[in-house]
């Protein structure tokens, strides 16, 4: 049994729930099913999103550029004003 609760515990559970949540119980049960659902779904998509990004590198990594040199000299620009030290 899950948690290691016995046969005692699990009927002081359900009694407990049925008196807490009375008709509403399908519909909490329905929900709660949802979530699960929902949680699953989102965590299968987490994981082939990593999956996918993994098999990208895999397959076709970018090569490395060489660092490129400037060629053209850099204007300097001189308004004729000497400058106060």
């Amino acid at each position: 049994m899950p948690f290691n609760l016995g046969f005692g515990e699990i009927a002081v559970l359900l009694l407990l729930g049925v008196l807490l949540f009375g008709r509403k119980l399908p519909e909490v049960g329905r929900y709660l099913g949802k979530g699960i659902v929902e949680f699953k779904r989102g965590m299968s998509g987490i994981e082939e999103q990593i999956e996918g990004t993994v098999q990208k590198q895999e397959i076709a990594p970018e090569p490395v550029k060489a660092p490129q040199r400037m060629t053209t000299a850099v204007p300097k620009f001189d308004d004729g004003q000497p400058r106060a030290s």
